[in-house]
């Protein structure tokens, strides 16, 4: 689901410091230093997972949006922005601070090599508590709650960490191999732990879970959409909608708001439960997530 717009540019003082930086910026790795650690850049915190799966101590991974930020209104610190300076490669996701800050990066850091990790991967719209495209025509940007599309996404993430250190292939892909069985075990997992169930609905706050819903069959009803809260009226229409289908869970995650939230679970006598698509262990929140998803359902 898409966040709400990217913050506004940065201030003059942080562009001053995107142009010092650019000066003292690492080359591109050679094989002289191919024994060191490559120094990657993510965006969000699941990612460092993903990079750190595959690589082991061969890659040092710093994280963007840190936790308890919002990928919404997350700007890089100076620190943040040494960093890059530093490093050979950065993974983006299709975060909405990046479509403000990676023109930046791409300008002020040009040895910097930078990898989309929605590369093959074909984004879902942006759909509304009916189940409809939002009339927007918005794509679905949270790649990253889905086994099968973090199982792609780690491909691209191998072959990028080779075509940068091409001398250790064989770790990389051994790494790889380690992680999408990993993957491919939580994906027959959340099969079973979501199989079985009548009512394959679910109701979020922020809808990050859309492609999660979409790979196990279920339906995700979300409150926010587009990052926008309900008026009154939506808002009276998402509880006798949750009535109507038995909803008894509410599920939230602490970067956004919980009130409307709340509302909704005070009115039709439910619970609201905390989840979070942002944290670092994705195997581990993703079975946590499904385990409390299959509860919260009949």
């Amino acid at each position: 689901m898409p966040y709400p717009p990217p913050s506004a540019p940065a201030l003059p003082t942080r562009r001053l410091l995107l142009g010092s930086l650019a000066a003292c910026a690492l080359p591109a790795l050679t094989p002289a230093r191919a024994a060191e650690p490559l120094r990657v850049v993510v965006s969000i915190l699941p990612q460092k997972q993903f990079v750190e799966r595959i690589a082991g101590d061969a890659a040092q991974v710093e994280v963007l949006v840190r936790p308890g930020q919002s990928p919404a209104t997350c700007d890089p610190t100076p620190a943040q922005l040494v960093e890059l300076g530093r490093a050979q490669l950065y993974f983006r996701i299709g975060t909405a601070f990046e479509a403000n800050w990676v023109p930046r990066f791409q300008s002020q850091f040009p040895k910097l090599r930078i990898v989309d990790t929605r590369e093959g991967i074909e984004l879902a719209p942006v759909r509304d508590a009916h189940g409809q495209p939002a009339g927007s025509g918005a794509r679905d940007p949270h790649i990253w709650t889905s086994p099968r599309l973090v199982k792609r996404q780690a491909q691209t993430v191998r072959d990028a960490l080779i075509s940068l250190a091409p001398a250790q292939r064989e770790r990389f892909e051994a790494g790889y191999a380690r992680y999408a069985a990993e993957l491919d075990a939580l994906d027959a997992e959340l099969r079973q732990t979501l199989a079985g169930k009548t009512q394959r609905r679910f109701m979020v706050f922020h809808p990050a879970w859309g492609y999660l819903a979409r790979d196990y069959g279920l339906e995700m009803i979300p409150i926010e959409v587009e990052g926008k809260e309900p008026c009154p009226k939506a808002l009276a229409a998402l509880i006798e909608q949750a009535r109507a289908l038995g909803v008894r869970v509410i599920f939230v995650q602490r970067q956004f708001s919980r009130t409307a939230a709340d509302s909704v679970a005070r009115a039709i006598g439910g619970e609201v439960v905390e989840l979070d698509p942002l944290a670092e262990d994705f195997i581990g929140q993703t079975r946590r997530a499904a385990a409390a998803i299959a509860r919260g359902m009949v």
